[in-house]
C-alpha cells in the first residue's frame, strides 16, 4: 500500500480481510518516515477430537 493510503482505510481493509477470508494480522512494522509494511496470515483451524458415543 501506498503512503496515501490512511490508517482507517488500511484498518477497514484488514477487517474485512479476516473476516471474509480467514487471515489475522501477523505482523505490523511501523518506519519512521510514516510508511507501514502489513503481513497477514491465514488462521489456523484446529480440529477437535469428539467423544465417541
Amino acid at each position: 500500500m501506498t503512503r496515501e493510503v490512511t490508517r482507517n482505510q488500511v484498518r477497514r481493509l484488514l477487517t474485512e480481510q479476516a473476516e471474509h477470508d480467514g487471515w489475522e494480522l501477523a505482523r505490523l512494522r511501523r518506519y519512521r518516515d510514516g510508511s507501514r509494511e502489513v503481513w497477514l496470515r491465514r488462521k489456523v483451524i484446529r480440529a477437535r477430537l469428539t467423544a465417541l458415543v
